[in-house]
């Protein structure tokens, strides 16, 4: 393997300018949400929200359009048509208009879903993009056709997931993860974050170990607001690895101060981005 230099200290935080505006922060999309997970949905807006962008689009089934849009009043959102063509179709239009994508929270299983989120991240090469939840497992086993994108893809799988990525079993994962991790990063020319404890983010030459986090966050959701956050650091400017590495702090600090005031039992997805906030105000305290 060749010299991958380890990462200690975290990138800045992105500050707010005196004369910006909700342009300037970027505009993330959210493809995500089926109708058994219109929550997803919910959370991985809101955290994109909580994140910083500027203005949030979460793009979702139809169906459940109506609850979604219920779920946060300053997002906007936009309903997907059945058809995998079509909602991919509308998707990169969506796109278009945006600075950074993610998508796969809650998108569900199904032969359209699996297309729509391909399609999502074959089609937009130069998007900043990052693919969670069942867009991991739509482009599972993965191949080197995302390797020549212009920006690379931003993956966030668990052990479980990235299994099927790699093609490789789960026990083998998990006996180094720091070298499956850098090894199939270098390989595909992709950001990856390995869930777990200590998270390991790393395009094949970095790589970052994260000391944040707590066993009250393995709850279902908290991945959905990991990918929200790391979409609105994107929409902000910042490099795939950076916010992969800024996003996954931050979600673990959250998820520290939830367990410290609620306990780790009853900690939920939705909690985290509550205290979002007090991390956010740390980081814009330093100098």
């Amino acid at each position: 393997m060749a010299h991958v230099t380890p990462i200690g200290e975290l990138p800045p935080w992105p500050r707010r300018k005196p004369d910006g505006h909700k342009g300037t922060y970027g505009t993330a999309l959210i493809v995500a949400g089926s109708r058994d997970m219109a929550g997803a949905a919910v959370l991985c807006g809101r955290a994109a929200l909580r994140g910083g962008a500027g203005l949030v689009r979460v793009a979702c089934p139809a169906a459940v359009q109506p609850v979604v849009a219920a779920g946060n009043p300053c997002y906007l959102t936009a309903g997907l048509p059945d058809d995998a063509d079509a909602a991919a179709r509308q998707v990169i239009e969506l796109a278009e208009g945006a600075n950074a994508v993610a998508v796969g929270p809650g998108l569900g299983q199904t032969p359209e879903a699996f297309a729509l989120a391909r399609r999502v991240a074959r089609e937009l090469p130069g998007k900043p993009t990052v693919v969670d939840a069942d867009g991991l497992n739509a482009l599972a086993p993965f191949t080197p056709a995302f390797r020549n994108r212009s920006v690379p893809l931003l993956l966030t799988p668990h052990p479980g997931e990235f299994a099927r990525l790699a093609g490789m079993p789960v026990a083998e994962v998990q006996a180094d993860r720091r070298k499956a991790a850098v090894s199939f990063a270098g390989r595909f020319g992709v950001v990856l974050l390995l869930k777990g404890s200590g998270t390991v983010v790393t395009d094949g030459r970095r790589v970052y170990r994260n000391t944040t986090g707590n066993p009250g966050m393995a709850t279902g959701g908290t991945g959905d607001v990991l990918t929200g956050l790391i979409a609105a650091l994107l929409a902000q400017g910042l490099p795939p690895f950076d916010a992969a590495v800024l996003g996954t702090w931050v979600h673990g600090r959250a998820g520290d101060l939830a367990a410290a005031a609620l306990g780790e039992t009853a900690l939920t997805a939705a909690d985290l981005p509550d205290h979002l906030p007090a991390v956010f105000r740390d980081l814009e305290s330093r100098p």
